[in-house]
């Protein structure tokens, strides 16, 4: 009889600890799907959404030229050029590769293609802003290409040289390149010419390193540095924030306690919720007079912490941590992209303009949140 009393006891016991534990795993559960989760960068969504934007600009009427040719676009086909690097073995589609190929034709045929906006139709002196706009992306896209497959072609030569052939000589725009000014911002404004010479000087700094060295370019390089030296004083945050990325590829550009005035000042401009607003960066105004948002960007934000992570900034650093977890939980889950507003208008969804914001917000977020090699 004592024996059948403990063997009830041990069941009795048993039978309490099973029902403790099961109510204890039943309380974890629910307390795991009452918190939430942390947000994850979603980059195969991220470079799906980018070309299929390249394929709809390269289908959209605005966007042809002559001689069966494309426009190339700082607000599209850029952002998908610059995040190749964080796809990494990511086969190219055919309408990248069709990219590519205009290119290399507009290269090839310089002074048979009429440039992307003429004097004749657009007023003086947009025939010489365009080519210098053109010259500089071109020798960046086939640069940035070259790179990826391990050779520097006689396309790439061709379009470098176009390049420097347009470098201004003399003047407050000496060392810089002509550049469309439609006074839209960010890219085709009185200040953009700032952002052109960023891009020149990383298409430069992706050169094989024989060819920087190279006695014949070496003077315009330096003309270059001495161009975008000038913009770390007196120019907006976003103007200096695009030196800082020129100078962590060129080097020379600025100098250390210049990088850490403009990580400084970007620190102090981010927003309480890791973000950036597009008044932080520059007090720049809509045409169609509508006041720019005040709350945090895809774009500005994208911009800033670019420019933080390029400068050396370690990823853990709270501002940078904060950056890219702003960026992460804005990523749209339907699309792939970085929402992203206007500079210039209130823009309506319905409009074909309306995406180039978030199109730029979306290639540099990659780079943002690509691992660190």
């Amino acid at each position: 009889m004592a024996l059948s009393n403990r063997l009830l006891v041990r069941a009795r016991r048993a039978t309490l600890i099973s029902a403790t534990a099961a109510f204890v795993l039943a309380a974890v559960v629910r307390a795991d799907a009452a918190t939430p989760k942390e947000p994850v960068w979603d980059a195969a969504a991220a470079a799906h959404y980018l070309d299929t934007r390249i394929d709809w600009w390269r289908h959209w009427p605005k966007a042809q030229r002559d001689h069966d040719t494309s426009c190339i676009s700082c607000h599209t086909a850029l952002p998908l050029v610059l995040a190749r690097p964080a796809w990494g073995s990511r086969a190219r589609t055919p309408a990248e590769m069709a990219m590519y190929d205009d290119v290399t034709k507009r290269v090839y045929m310089w002074h048979d293609v009429d440039p992307f906006y003429t004097d004749q139709k657009n007023g003086m002196p947009k025939s010489g802003e365009s080519r210098g706009v053109e010259s500089v992306l071109n020798a960046l896209f086939l640069v940035s290409r070259d790179t990826q497959r391990g050779l520097f072609g006689t396309d790439t030569r061709q379009a470098f040289a176009q390049m420097w052939a347009l470098q201004i000589q003399t003047g407050d725009m000496k060392g810089g390149f002509p550049w469309l000014n439609f006074h839209l911002e960010p890219w085709e404004s009185p200040t953009a010419t700032y952002w052109g010479a960023t891009l020149a000087a990383l298409a430069v700094a992706r050169a094989p390193a024989s060819y920087s060295s190279d006695p014949a370019v070496v003077p315009q390089i330096e003309e270059l540095r001495t161009y975008l030296r000038g913009g770390l004083t007196g120019q907006s945050l976003y103007t200096r924030s695009l030196i800082l990325i020129a100078d962590s590829e060129l080097h020379g550009i600025a100098d250390p306690a210049q990088r850490e005035a403009i990580v400084a000042d970007l620190t102090a401009a981010q927003g309480a919720d890791g973000g950036w607003s597009l008044p932080s960066l520059s007090p720049w105004q809509r045409v169609d007079k509508s006041p720019l948002p005040t709350t945090s960007d895809g774009y500005a934000t994208a911009i800033s912490a670019y420019a933080m992570r390029e400068s050396g900034l370690p990823s853990a650093a709270a501002p940078l941590a904060k950056a890219k977890h702003w960026l992460i939980a804005h990523q749209d889950k339907a699309t792939g992209a970085i929402p992203a507003k206007s500079i210039n208008k209130d823009r309506k969804v319905e409009t074909d303009a309306y995406l180039f914001m978030t199109d730029h917000a979306t290639g540099i977020t990659a780079l943002v949140l690509r691992p660190v090699s």
